[in-house]
C-alpha cells in the first residue's frame, strides 16, 4: 500500500517535469510536427498553411486537432467492394463502347456538348447513364415525408434508409410504426445513420427497432459514448430506396426542423428528388456500399437488390407520365481521388452560355470553382447565387458572405433567402442540365464528406427547378454591390477571420 501511495505522490511531479521538458523543447517539437503535416499527407497548400498557423499559435494542441480533424482516408480504400465492380463493370464498359460508336447517347442533340461530362462520370466513378426515369421534386418537408411514408406502406420486399441526421422527434416517431409493421410482413428494413449526425438519438430507440427486426447500421460510430474521434469524413448522404422501384435523394434529414417546426429556423426550404426508373438501382448501389462498410453485411451477394437476376420486372410508372429523364447518380467522398460532385459543378459552370442558378446553404468554394463562376459572369452569363439569411454555422456563414463579395465584383447577382432557412443544394444551367442532391458548394462537401447527387440531363426537370428558384426570389433580398460595400467594420472583421479558416470549414 505504501508503495502505491508513493507512486501516486510522484505522479504530479512527473507530469510537471514532462510539461517542463516539452516547453523547453517546444521549438523542436513544433518543427517535427510541422514536418509531419507538410510531408506525410498530400493536402491543399492553403490547408497546410492554415494548420501550420494553428500549430504556431496553439503549440502541440494544434497537432492533436489536426489528427482529430484531418486523417486522410483516400489511401485507405475502405469502400471499394470487389463484388460490385465485378457485377457492374460489364454494364459500364458496354455503355462506354456504345457511346464511342455513337449507338447510345443523350437523345436531344442540344446535349452533345455534355458528352465528355457523361464519359467522365462513367470513367472516374462508374456512374451509369440511365434514360428511363421519372423525377418528382419536393421543396416542402411535410409533403416530402408524407409521400415517403406512403411509399413505405406499399413496400413488398425491402426499405433501405440512409440519412446523415435522424432525430427522435415526431418525424421519426411517425415512421417507426410503419417500419415495424412492414417487418412483420416480411419486408427487410435497414436504417443507416451517421455517428455524428445521429449522436443525440437515444440508444434505446435503436435497440427497440432492432428487437422488432429492423437492421440498424452506424457510420463511423462514436468512441466511448458520444465522443467523436472523426469530426471530419461524415456521411452526409440522404438516400431511401424502396423495392428498387422508387428512390429519394436530396437535402432533407429526419427531424422536426425539416418540416418547419423549429422556431430557430422558421420555414425550411429544401429540395428533394423522388426518382422512378433504372437510376434507383444506382442509388441502391450507393446505399449498399455504405451499408456493407458500416454494418458488415454484403448486399452484393444478392443480385436482385440491383435488378440483376430478378424475375420480377419493375413496377410500371403509376401515372403513365413522362419517364424518359436521363440521369447519372454521382457520389464523392474522401475515399476517392476525384472530387466528383465538385467537378460536375465545374463542368456545368464552364459550359453555361445563358445562365447559372445556384442554391446552397454554405458557399465556401475552392479557387477553381470561384474562378469558373467569375469567368462565367465576366463572359456575360447570368450567374445567380442564393444563400440563407441566417447562419446555422456562423463561421461558415460569414465566410460565405465574404465570397459573395467576389462574385458581386464581377457582375454576378446574389440573394439571401428571408422566408426561413435555405438548405437546398444544387446547380441549374441554361434550363437544360441540373445537379441536385446532398453536396453543398463548399470545401467540406467537395473533399471531406461523403455526398451523392443526381446530375440530370432533362429540360423539363431543370426548368421546374429553375421555376422554383425564381419563386424563391420573391422571398429573398438581393445583396447589391453598393449594399455590400456599406457593411460595417464588425461584419468585415467576421468575414475576414472566417475566410482565413475556410480551408478548415
Amino acid at each position: 500500500m505504501e508503495a502505491i501511495l508513493d507512486i501516486l505522490v510522484e505522479i504530479p511531479g512527473q507530469i510537471f517535469a514532462a510539461w517542463g521538458w516539452m516547453m523547453e523543447h517546444l521549438l523542436y517539437i513544433n518543427l517535427v510536427l510541422s514536418v509531419v503535416i507538410v510531408f506525410f499527407q498530400r493536402r491543399d497548400p492553403k490547408a497546410v498553411w492554415t494548420w501550420l498557423l494553428a500549430l504556431y499559435f496553439v503549440p502541440i494542441f494544434g497537432f492533436f486537432l489536426y489528427l482529430l480533424l484531418c486523417q486522410d482516408y483516400r489511401k485507405n480504400k475502405m469502400f471499394r467492394v470487389k463484388e460490385v465492380e465485378d457485377r457492374f463493370k460489364y454494364t459500364i464498359k458496354s455503355q462506354e463502347e456504345a457511346i464511342a460508336e455513337r449507338d447510345v447517347w443523350l437523345r436531344d442533340s442540344r446535349y452533345a456538348e455534355y458528352e465528355n461530362l457523361v464519359k467522365y462520370n462513367m470513367e472516374t466513378s462508374g456512374a451509369v447513364l440511365t434514360g428511363d426515369n421519372q423525377v418528382e421534386i419536393f421543396t416542402d418537408g411535410v409533403e416530402k415525408f408524407d409521400d415517403l411514408i406512403a411509399e413505405m406502406k406499399k413496400a413488398q420486399e425491402y426499405i433501405h434508409i440512409q440519412y446523415y441526421i435522424i432525430k427522435n422527434d415526431e418525424v421519426f416517431q411517425r415512421m417507426i410504426p410503419v417500419l415495424k409493421e412492414k417487418v412483420t410482413h416480411g419486408v427487410e428494413v435497414r436504417i443507416l445513420y451517421d455517428g455524428m449526425g445521429g449522436r443525440f438519438m437515444p440508444k434505446r430507440v435503436w435497440k427497440d427497432l432492432e428487437s422488432s427486426g429492423v437492421m440498424v447500421g452506424e457510420f463511423f460510430p462514436a468512441f466511448l459514448g458520444r465522443l467523436q474521434l472523426r469530426v471530419n469524413y461524415r456521411n452526409h448522404r440522404k438516400i431511401v430506396v424502396i423495392d428498387g422501384r422508387v428512390g429519394y435523394v436530396g437535402g432533407f434529414n429526419i427531424g422536426r426542423e425539416y418540416i418547419s417546426k423549429d422556431p430557430k429556423f422558421g420555414y425550411w426550404r429544401d429540395t428533394h428528388l423522388k426518382i422512378r426508373g433504372s437510376a434507383v438501382y444506382s442509388l441502391q448501389i450507393r446505399f449498399a456500399l455504405d451499408w456493407n462498410y458500416a454494418a458488415g453485411e454484403n448486399l452484393f451477394k444478392d443480385g436482385w437488390y440491383f435488378g440483376l437476376d430478378q424475375e420480377k420486372g419493375q413496377e410500371a410508372f403509376p401515372d403513365g407520365g413522362k419517364h424518359d429523364v436521363e440521369i447519372q447518380i454521382i457520389s464523392s467522398g474522401p475515399d476517392a481521388s476525384n472530387r466528383q460532385i465538385r467537378n460536375n459543378y465545374l463542368q456545368l459552370f464552364n459550359k453555361a452560355k445563358d445562365h447559372i442558378y445556384i442554391q446552397t446553404p454554405y458557399f465556401v468554394p475552392d479557387d477553381a470553382v470561384l474562378s469558373a463562376l467569375k469567368m462565367a459572369a465576366e463572359a456575360g452569363v447570368d450567374v445567380r447565387l442564393m444563400i440563407p439569411c441566417k447562419p446555422d454555422h456562423p463561421f461558415v456563414y460569414w465566410a460565405s458572405y465574404s465570397y459573395v463579395g467576389d462574385l458581386l465584383a464581377v457582375g454576378a447577382r446574389c440573394y439571401v433567402y428571408k422566408e426561413g432557412f435555405l438548405h437546398a443544394k444544387g446547380v441549374m444551367a441554361d434550363g437544360l442540365v441540373c445537379s441536385y442532391g446532398t453536396g453543398n458548394m463548399d470545401i467540406r462537401s467537395f473533399e471531406l464528406n461523403f455526398e451523392v447527387n443526381a446530375t440530370i440531363f432533362d429540360q423539363e426537370t431543370t426548368e421546374k427547378l429553375e421555376e422554383a428558384f425564381r419563386k424563391d426570389l420573391d422571398h429573398c433580398q438581393e445583396v447589391t454591390k453598393e449594399r455590400y460595400e456599406q457593411r460595417n467594420m464588425w461584419i468585415r472583421i467576421k468575414e475576414q477571420c472566417s475566410r482565413l479558416l475556410s480551408p478548415l470549414l
